[in-house]
């Protein structure tokens, strides 16, 4: 990611609810979520209003849209958010790798890994 790309990536962001609309998206994983049920999450957002905040988001390559049957399927483009936080910590140890180890550290994967059912 380049610096224009990331101030397009940061502006989109800068405001509230396209805050709030990346991280349900990130949430929600690769399946991603309907238009409707995004609008519900975020306490009721008009489609009119959800549907300029996605629109954003959609051009500023962080989340992408999809249609299955009659409903729109957003989800995060993880290798876009990837790029922004590898931007931001590239060059942020210059020989030292202890002052990057925290936010190395953050970004480990919390979740737990899907069991699978054995046969």
């Amino acid at each position: 990611m380049n610096e224009p790309q990331a101030l397009v990536a940061f502006a989109a962001m800068s405001q509230e609810t396209r805050l709030r609309v990346v991280r349900l998206l990130v949430q929600a994983g690769p399946d991603g979520m309907a238009a409707g049920a995004i609008g519900e999450a975020l306490g009721g957002a008009t489609t009119s209003r959800l549907s300029f905040h996605l629109t954003h988001l959609e051009h500023a390559g962080l989340i992408q849209s999809r249609r299955e049957g009659r409903y729109i399927i957003y989800s995060a483009v993880y290798s876009a958010l990837a790029g922004l936080v590898s931007f931001l910590l590239k060059d942020c140890c210059q020989g030292h790798p202890e002052i990057c180890a925290p936010a190395v550290a953050a970004l480990t994967c919390a979740c737990e890994p899907a069991l699978t059912e054995s046969a």
